[in-house]
């Protein structure tokens, strides 16, 4: 029997739909938790691919890899444990980070991380899923019936995890609706030649009031190139007086934040990021969301490699965790919750301050020049799941408040 004609004869454990870090996390969850576990990948793309995005992957996350049974996502690529960043009002402050970061080309390790799904038993087939639909079917073994989904029409599956980004078919499918523009972003991103001194490589985030909040970023990848771009808010967005579109406008104003390292052209790709504080809830039943179908990206920095594997993490261990398949998604929340639930309360409540007011991300970065403690807090917040200590919260709180008031 062939591969296709298999899994139409099949229910498969857990469908994993897309292969990025989030559904890749997913499957190595679910084998994890259960090795003779059913567990198939479908993506439309074929791997290794490139996939737009600044390339920087947390230690956070690579935790969570490590946890997962992945010791080399980054392997032959230089830790960089500095960061610069810059605010609209001219404040600047670079320290070495508590912990180090990695650029790592999307299409290298995207790649890596479904090549270990699949060496751990996970089956990597090529599909665009389109729509799901909720059914039950006899049960294999002849007693009664079981509630599965069906995928396209035909292939079955007990849990679906949707993986599949920012305009995920399968958030469609459950009838929960996409990001409004307003809690979208879009962010056009290239690769560039750099040259380095002798000083230590460092990711460098350079913030501008135009259409705040945005910046540019330039990250050393070690190989002599840096992946470099710039993001905001797609409401904030506008083609120029000229004519021109808001893809060309994202164009020259890259170039004019990073004039020293110059994009090359045929490097030049525009992406969406649900880069807000609107996330849909994850419904009970036997379908879930991770990653960037579930609109997890930290609002302050657009962070998303280490939610994503996280997410995905727990995703695959709920879908084969959960007594009953319909039960997945309670689990999951629960889970979820319980990761990330005051961190995302807390990034919500900093987005919203800094997007009212420029002036507390310069604040926040001239304290940090002197004060490494919250320099790390910062980095924390922006990159892992890091909270507000609760005198800060108060204060904050209070803050977000009165502004409300004017």
């Amino acid at each position: 029997m062939d591969e296709a004609a298999d899994l139409l004869s099949r229910t498969i454990d857990v469908l994993v739909v897309g292969g990025g870090p989030a559904g890749s996390a997913a499957a190595l969850g679910a084998l994890r938790e259960r090795p003779d576990a059913h567990v198939v990948i479908a993506d439309a793309a074929e791997f290794p691919r490139d996939k737009t995005c600044g390339d920087g992957i947390a230690p956070h996350g690579l935790d969570v890899l490590r946890d997962l049974g992945v010791t080399d996502a980054v392997a032959g690529y230089r830790p960089v444990d500095r960061m610069r960043l810059r605010t609209p009002g001219g404040a600047e402050v670079a320290t070495p980070s508590a912990r180090a970061n990695y650029v790592v080309p999307r299409e290298v390790f995207d790649a890596r991380l479904v090549a270990a799904a699949q060496a751990r038993g996970a089956q990597l087939i090529r599909r665009r899923v389109r729509s799901l639909e909720f059914t039950d079917r006899p049960r294999l073994d002849g007693r009664g019936r079981e509630p599965v989904v069906v995928v396209n029409g035909s292939l079955t599956a007990r849990v679906v995890i949707g993986a599949d980004g920012a305009n995920s078919a399968v958030r469609r499918g459950l009838g929960l609706p996409g990001n409004p523009p307003g809690a979208m972003a879009i962010a056009v991103r290239a690769y560039t030649e750099v040259a380095f001194g002798d000083g230590p490589p460092e990711q460098f985030i350079h913030m501008t009031d135009e259409g705040w909040p945005a910046y540019a970023w330039s990250f050393p990848i070690g190989d002599g190139r840096a992946n470099i771009g710039y993001g905001m808010l797609r409401s904030r967005l506008a083609g120029g007086t000229d004519g021109t579109s808001a893809k060309t406008v994202l164009r020259r104003t890259l170039a004019r934040m990073l004039p020293e390292t110059p994009a090359h052209p045929a490097t030049l790709r525009a992406h969406h990021l649900p880069l807000s504080t609107h996330r849909p809830r994850q419904p009970n039943g036997p379908v879930l969301l991770a990653g960037d179908a579930a609109s997890l990206i930290n609002p302050l920095t657009g962070e998303g490699i280490y939610y994503a594997v996280l997410s995905g993490s727990l995703a695959g261990h709920a879908a084969v965790r959960a007594a009953h398949p319909a039960a997945a998604g309670r689990v999951y929340r629960r889970a979820l919750d319980a990761e990330l639930g005051r961190h995302l309360r807390h990034t919500a409540l900093l987005a919203g301050l800094a997007g009212r007011r420029r002036t507390l991300m310069d604040a926040a970065v001239r304290a940090a020049r002197t004060r490494t403690e919250l320099y790390d807090m910062l980095v924390e917040i922006g990159l892992g799941r890091g909270t507000i200590p609760t005198s800060s919260l108060t204060r904050l709180a209070m803050r977000r408040t009165m502004t409300g008031l004017r």
